[in-house]
């Protein structure tokens, strides 16, 4: 159901006051051909009443031609802004970039991250953004559960459908999303609500089993049969099942990618307002699937890229894989049984 103007603003307004964006602050509002309208206005009405001094920035869209889905995670690395110096002047001068284009797993990303500036994503539709507007608490969940997972040297995860496999943890640090940019340095995305850190490298082993109901993106695809990946030293090597197992075989096979391959990011959703069963009710070209990669009690994994941890892979393939009903252990301690999160870890 659309949502009005004013209460889009006042979403802003709230995002922007859990930002620190005040009078005489610069923001840029980045956007392509494919950014929603409402989103975009409401954003720079928000940003002017706050007294910030307020850009626009409009780039033509890239990866039309060689990305296999219009969903803007299904080819990364190469941006608008890839050989724009011009344009990427003005980001790093500004005090907060409004992303609603999307610069993911990109080198220039990470450059006006380094010089201090923050990103905040937001591509979702207008009522999704609305329904998860962050809040203080929203932080305040991430952040303690944050600790537990930074103290840990290992992730067990499990399933009665025959999930089992394991991540050591240290090597690279941890993604933290509640939903706004309140430091320098910082992105974050909106709407969000989860943690996620990539395993030491070499390490991820074991088997995971996709149960009926379980996500693929950017496919947005329920999985309606199993789907048993078996990874090895950190790669996927082989990946059994009925027609969801060819389709995504095939998909990544398109990619003439080793690194497609490595296991990502893993991690779990703490967001009580996202929820599994909307995937369904979009156009595919609509969303991104953020209910299904935030909602509380998940479990995230992915394959892909690791450079937005730190690491060299940048592969243009992200494959991006929420599950229910697992238990997520960090060194021996559950933070998930069964789907549900276990409250007395802080979450």
């Amino acid at each position: 159901m659309p949502v009005s103007d004013c209460e889009l603003v006042d979403a802003w307004r709230q995002v922007l006051d859990l930002s620190g964006i005040a009078a005489g602050r610069t923001v840029t509002v980045l956007t392509s051909s494919d950014t929603n309208a409402q989103t975009m206005r409401t954003a720079i009405l928000a940003a002017q009443a706050r007294g910030a001094i307020v850009n626009r920035l409009d780039l033509l869209p890239v990866n039309g031609g060689v990305s296999l889905s219009r969903d803007p995670l299904a080819y990364v690395g190469t941006t608008p802004l890839t050989g724009n110096h011009a344009a990427l002047a003005l980001l790093k001068a500004s005090d907060l970039v409004l992303d609603l284009m999307t610069l993911l797993f990109s080198a220039e990303q990470h450059e006006i991250l380094a010089a201090g500036g923050r990103i905040l994503l937001a591509v979702e539709p207008p009522e999704i953004l609305l329904r998860m507007v962050p809040t203080a608490e929203d932080r305040d969940r991430v952040l303690a559960a944050s600790k537990v997972l930074r103290a840990a040297r290992e992730m067990h995860v499990t399933s009665a459908a025959g999930t089992d496999v394991r991540f050591t943890l240290g090597d690279y640090p941890i993604l933290e999303e509640y939903g706004f940019c309140d430091r320098p340095g910082r992105w974050d995305h909106w709407p969000s609500g989860f943690l996620a850190t990539w395993s030491n490298e070499g390490t991820a082993s074991g088997t995971i089993v996709l149960d009926r109901g379980d996500i693929l993106l950017p496919q947005k695809d329920y999985v309606r049969d199993p789907v048993t990946f078996t990874i090895e030293k950190g790669y996927v090597t082989d990946i059994q099942g009925g027609l969801e197992a060819d389709l995504l075989k095939g998909y990544m096979e398109s990619f003439n990618d080793p690194e497609v391959y490595a296991v990502s990011h893993v991690g779990w959703g703490l967001q009580e307002r996202a929820h599994w069963s909307v995937l369904g009710l979009y156009d595919r070209e609509a969303t991104i699937g953020m209910d299904s990669r935030a909602c509380a009690g998940n479990f995230l994994w992915s394959t892909g890229p690791n450079n937005e941890a730190g690491g060299t892979r940048d592969t243009a393939c992200h494959i991006d894989i929420p599950m229910r009903n697992c238990t997520v252990s960090l060194d021996g301690r559950a933070v998930v049984r069964d789907g549900k999160l276990v409250k007395e870890t802080g979450e």
